[in-house]
């Protein structure tokens, strides 16, 4: 079998599980999909009881002691769940034609991921980095120092460039832009390219209450402080509710900034 994803290459026999359908409140959507293997499993459609019903019947069909192709499950008291809706899934052995389709489903999932830009790759945009690296995301960092791009995760793409600020008009539209270079001069360079485009889920900038006056004051002499642009720019990230300036605490906040700031792209696109 084609080596498509590390789980199948470990455990080549074993079962798909999607979700074909729901209705009213569910753990999971439509399409999400799980893998069962006799001993061990990749990805979740949910958890609970309803997930243990469905590995069950997997490894039924891997054992060949019965098992159902389709199940339809009310998430009711019944099971111990509470969610009130009910889920239909679909189980498949893999096969090369089913592992293809795996392939293709997920090369489709990567396409689709929101484009996320870090530029600068310092303490707080290493961690940040980091707590992005797990999350349905294709992470970019952008840097103008070699050593900078050490010891970031394995998922995380970069680019080195003399002048980051001519890449922020590639970005995608409903992209991300965090700013978090070492030299200020630099962000606000940055900063502005992003503030000039009206279609991104989330621009932000490492700094203080300081800094930003200091920025749109900068940014009004530069003939951009009459177009509401500062309202698009979040500064500082990761807000104040938290008041810790760890890094891990800064790029955790900002990570569930950038979560929030997508979703109500997603919902204001899709309106």
């Amino acid at each position: 079998m084609t080596d498509i994803h590390p789980f199948l290459a470990a455990h080549p026999d074993c079962i798909l599980v999607d979700i074909t359908g729901t209705q009213g409140s569910t753990p999971r959507e439509a399409g999400t999909f799980m893998l069962v293997s006799a001993e061990a499993l990749s990805g979740t459609i949910g958890g609970g009881q309803f997930e243990f019903m469905a590995i069950a019947n997997a490894r039924d069909m891997l054992a060949g002691t019965g098992g159902m192709a389709e199940m339809d499950i009310p998430l009711g008291p019944d099971i111990g769940q509470c969610c009130g809706g009910r889920t239909q899934l679909r189980f498949r052995r893999v096969t090369q034609a089913v592992a293809e389709e795996i392939q293709a489903r997920l090369a489709g999932e990567i396409e689709s991921l929101p484009e996320v830009y870090l530029f600068g790759a310092g303490h707080v945009g290493r961690a940040l980095a980091t707590a992005l690296a797990p999350l349905p995301l294709s992470v970019t960092v952008v840097e103008t120092r070699q050593e900078e791009l050490a010891n970031l995760p394995a998922e995380t793409k970069t680019r080195l460039v003399p002048m980051p600020e001519a890449l922020v008009k590639d970005i995608p539209a409903g992209g991300v832009v965090v700013i978090l270079t070492h030299d200020h001069a630099l962000d606000f360079l940055i900063a502005r390219e992003a503030l000039e485009r009206t279609d991104l889920a989330y621009a932000g900038m490492i700094g203080s209450a300081t800094k930003r006056a200091t920025f749109a004051s900068w940014l009004s002499r530069e003939g951009g402080g009459e177009r509401g642009w500062m309202e698009r720019l979040t500064l500082p990230i990761g807000g104040t509710a938290v008041r810790d300036k760890r890094p891990e605490v800064i790029a955790a906040m900002t990570a569930a900034e950038i979560l929030t700031a997508l979703g109500a792209y997603r919902m204001r696109s899709s309106s």
